[in-house]
């Protein structure tokens, strides 16, 4: 079963998340497998040229890729974190473009998983993230952060 959610603090991954919530990150939705946010580039986001540091965009594709692999309605028992991830720099975002990422599971097993991410300003890609997840039994307390 998954439900879905709209606010940072309704998805269980990012309610301890300060990366995420400094970030600005909007959840537009969520549910198990599928995740889209937003968040508009500000000034201490640039790299020296102007643009969007590719950590920032790299962050950004993370957080939805989290969202996407750790159901919102599960018990806590298990937590999916990334194996490994790739991206590709497509376009440049500059300041004040507002970014939507969307996340899609493309397999999941019981244990492993792929999910593409993709990152846009409007109808301009961005980057394409590709992760890799483990599910693993969930040894962090996330009351105090993780």
């Amino acid at each position: 079963m998954s439900i879905h959610v709209t606010t940072m603090d309704q998805h269980p991954v990012l309610r301890a998340d300060k990366a995420s919530a400094w970030l600005g990150i909007e959840v537009v939705s969520a549910s198990y497998g599928h995740a889209e946010i937003r968040m508009v580039v500000r000034e201490e986001m640039l790299n020296g040229f102007g643009m969007a540091h590719g950590g920032m965009l790299f962050a950004f594709a993370d957080s939805c890729f989290a969202m996407a692999c750790n159901d919102p309605a599960g018990d806590g028992s298990t937590i999916t974190v990334a194996q490994g991830a790739d991206i590709e720099f497509i376009s440049s975002a500059p300041l004040g473009a507002e970014l939507t990422a969307r996340g899609e599971v493309r397999f999941q097993g019981p244990r492993s998983g792929l999910y593409d991410v993709q990152v846009l300003a409007g109808d301009t890609v961005i980057a394409e993230f590709r992760g890799r997840c483990r599910t693993i039994p969930n040894r962090f307390d996330q009351s105090k952060g993780a």
